[in-house]
């Protein structure tokens, strides 16, 4: 068959573009269904503690209103994500401020303020825990800050989840550290963030006693939802569909809370007899909804004269707030990005996620990943200091190469050249000249400026044998057109699946881009491809769209199409074949490759299958009056396998780094007893346009067997690497090895006027041997 299509490679336009752009495109906030009432939530004000009694005073006409509380569930009181910990409406016991306590719904929207305000209720308060040093307390046998007992799915006293990631024996690396030549330890802190989508989270609902539920919203997993409902409301999965709406970004935030609204919804629609929308408003969404996780790696690192790592020891603990939802996963995937891209003869990666009384946490791009690679990456510029080397040389020292293993033993197959890879990095952003002018420059300028770069890496997919679980399904069938369409749960809310899958589709049935289409994800009419997550569309569900492309086409071939066929031929025989055997339908299933293994208990095996890998310089500038600290320059360097489509790709790069560079510098979640304060965007400070550097993208091609096409994931790699570049280039600039982020200009001027002890580095010497260093 002739290529005469080639989409992927190209730019076509978004296939929902022109809806957007002209106004046309339906959010849920914009739909509205005959007889549809309106919902609200009835939320805790304290953090922990015991309810006593709900009183409905009577200047609120309460008979108009449905109220819904914990007795009204049909079926399991729990929003499920990984365990049934969390409750669907608090029954007796609160545990975070802000938890859904009763819902209400009315007619008219203007009049629930007013009543959710109305409604009183006393509480019998407990001390909370708000850290993950209480919560240790508590897991260590304080019984007074015990706030989470356990599940369904494991865990212990303030415990969600530990891993233990080993490489060599507890005695070789007891023995590596005794032979060292120095040990290096640092503690690195990251703090919690707002995903900050556009479009807050809302639903519709709808309850019918002979259809069921029909429930639809912005969301990025609707087969997550449809689990949740089965459970809430004692209902097969048949009867619980799930429609996805135009979404506005999610960024991790709407993968597991739209089970919560979801279901808040639905209660609603049930017991009312109307269709119910809820429609958070930016307070209540950034107040009552998840982050990401805050959390603390304490490094402690065994290393040779020359450089080289030798052996390590990582501790990681995440923040999960008060109940597990996805913190095992997230902890997951940081516990293996926690080592990095290099090579360590021997090491132990601790990990543990935490209760606390805060809104419980989940997903965020990166998922994990950016917190443990922070943590690495700055404690890579100590160690360099520590050894007299470069950061550069350092890292050179230490990096894995192909035919390498990483710490869980997986075989590097891919080609990778890590070297090459820094050394374009280093040299598109001038890093070398620019490192030494700054150096000579800053003693006499009150503009300090730096340079600063992070190497790293991020697995694609689900890890270990996550993908095998999902068992994803997708299919491809012809319209009454005679056009293919593609049949996916995978959702579309921003980051361009359905022009990447409709690429990939055209490309394989080698047909024009334009004729091919894809269905809005309907749980009614579409298979579970997976959750649109874990940098696993393109590559995952995109593979699986090429081949059950690939069969659609070979069996119109064996019906009669011509190998060299035209749109219009195409056409033809898809019409002649359903008018002689019916609907035609092709579908490939997810079939892990027979050399992928993972071993859950042992956390060993190939944790993904493949990986992007990444360099990313940046240019920074430090104002000694202000205190303020700008990023001024910025290169991302990334092999991402194939690039399908290069203007999406671009932009999935600058906007994970302008996240990073909020992540680093600006946005502070501020907590005041398990309670976010700046739950406004008037006050939860983030960087716009105005605070943005020239983004330099830089792509690296070596496709993968793994993806379609050869495509990796590249959705959330872009938000590991900006924050240690950034805080490396701060040190560099200020001679101070600041170790928590966000860096607030505060923070800066605290340790640069000695307001609090500090180390200081002569920024002439800045790479040279750092005296905190333990030998």
């Amino acid at each position: 068959m002739t290529d005469m299509h080639q989409t992927v490679g190209s730019s076509p336009i978004r296939k929902e573009g022109r809806a957007k752009v002209l106004g046309h495109a339906q959010y849920v906030d914009d739909i509205s269904l005959p007889n549809m009432w309106f919902g609200a939530t009835v939320r805790s004000t304290i953090a922990r503690g015991r309810i006593v009694s709900i009183t409905f005073p009577p200047h609120i006409p309460w008979h108009e209103f449905t109220i819904v509380t914990a007795a009204d569930i049909p079926g399991e009181n729990t929003i499920v994500h990984l365990t049934k910990d969390h409750p669907c409406l608090a029954d007796g016991l609160i545990n975070h401020p802000e938890e859904p306590i009763l819902l209400l719904a009315h007619k008219d929207r203007a009049v629930l303020p007013a009543a959710v305000a109305a409604v009183q209720i006393t509480y019998d308060e407990l001390p909370g825990v708000f850290t993950i040093e209480d919560s240790e307390t508590g897991a260590a046998g304080d019984e007074s800050k015990v706030i989470w007992h356990g599940s369904d799915y494991g865990g212990t006293a303030n415990t969600f989840k530990t891993y233990l990631m080993e490489k060599g024996t507890p005695e070789e690396l007891e023995s590596i550290f005794s032979k060292a030549d120095f040990i290096v330890e640092g503690e690195y802190r990251t703090g919690a963030q707002e995903q900050l989508y556009i479009e807050n989270n809302g639903i519709i609902a709808e309850y019918s006693p002979t259809e069921g539920l029909t429930v639809q919203g912005s969301m990025q997993c609707p087969y997550y939802l449809v689990h949740a409902l089965t459970l809430v409301f004692d209902l097969p999965a048949e009867k619980c569909r799930v429609i996805q709406t135009e979404t506005g970004g999610a960024f991790g935030g709407k993968e597991d809370f739209p089970s919560v609204i979801g279901s808040h919804a639905a209660l609603l629609a049930m017991k009312s007899g109307h269709p119910v929308k809820i429609c958070y408003d930016r307070g209540e969404d950034m107040a009552g909804t998840t982050k990401r996780h805050p959390s603390r790696t304490r490094h402690r690192t065994a290393v040779s004269k020359d450089g080289k790592l030798l052996g390590g020891e990582i501790d990681f603990a995440i923040d999960g707030g008060a109940y597990a939802t996805l913190s095992p996963v997230v902890l997951s995937r940081g516990t293996i990005h926690a080592p990095g891209p290099y090579h360590w003869p021997a090491l132990r990666v601790s990990a543990k996620a935490m209760a606390t009384n805060i809104p419980p946490h989940g997903a965020f791009r990166g998922f994990g990943a950016p917190q443990s690679i922070f943590a690495l990456e700055r404690h890579l510029d100590k160690i360099a200091r520590v050894v007299g080397l470069t950061p550069e040389e350092l890292r050179r020292r230490n990096f894995l190469e192909a035919g390498g293993y990483t710490a869980t033993g997986q075989h590097l197959s891919d080609p990778i050249d890590l070297h090459a890879l820094l050394t374009r990095a280093l040299t598109e952003s001038n890093y070398h000249a620019k490192r030494a002018q700054f150096t000579r420059e800053n003693p006499g300028s009150t503009i300090k400026r730096g340079i600063g770069f992070a190497s790293f890496f991020h697995g694609a997919g689900f890890t270990g044998s996550g993908e095998r679980r999902l068992d994803s399904l997708v299919q491809i069938d012809i319209t009454p057109e005679g056009r293919p369409r593609i049949l996916v749960s995978s959702t579309e809310f921003g980051q361009g699946t359905n022009t990447i899958l409709c690429q990939v589709a055209a490309q394989a049935l080698n047909l024009p881009y334009d004729e091919v289409s894809i269905l809005r994800p309907d749980t009614a009419v579409v298979p579970n491809s997976g959750p649109t997550v874990a940098s696993r569309t393109a590559m995952i569900v995109g593979k699986l769209v090429e081949q059950a492309s690939q069969k659609l086409c070979a069996t119109l071939v064996a019906s009669g199409l011509p190998h060299d066929y035209t749109p219009e031929q195409f056409r033809n025989a898809a019409l002649r074949y359903h008018a002689e055997h019916g609907t035609l339908t092709a579908s490939a299933r997810y079939q892990a490759p027979g050399d992928i293994f993972w071993d859950d208990d042992k956390y060993k095996g190939d944790a993904y299958p493949t990986y992007a890998w990444a360099v990313y310089v940046a240019e920074v500038a430090v104002d000694t009056t202000t205190y303020a600290a700008t990023v001024t320059d910025f290169h991302a360097l990334q092999e991402v396998g194939k690039v399908l489509h290069p203007i999406l790709a671009a932009g999935q790069i600058e906007g994970g780094v302008a996240q990073g560079i909020g992540y680093a510098l600006y946005e502070k979640c501020v907590w005041q007893k398990g309670r976010m304060a700046n739950n406004q965007m008037t006050n939860y400070i983030m960087p716009t346009s105005a605070d943005l550097p020239p983004i330099h993208v830089h792509f690296e091609e070596v496709p993968s067997i793994h993806g379609a096409f050869g495509a990796k994931g590249i959705g959330e790699l872009p938000m590991d690497g900006p924050a240690p570049a950034i805080l490396n280039a701060i040190e560099h600039a200020t001679g101070i090895a600041f170790t928590e982020i966000p860096l607030l200009p505060e923070d800066i001027f605290e340790r640069m006027t000695g307001d609090i002890q500090t180390t200081h580095l002569d920024p002439s010497v800045a790479d040279l041997v750092f005296s905190e260093a333990t030998t």
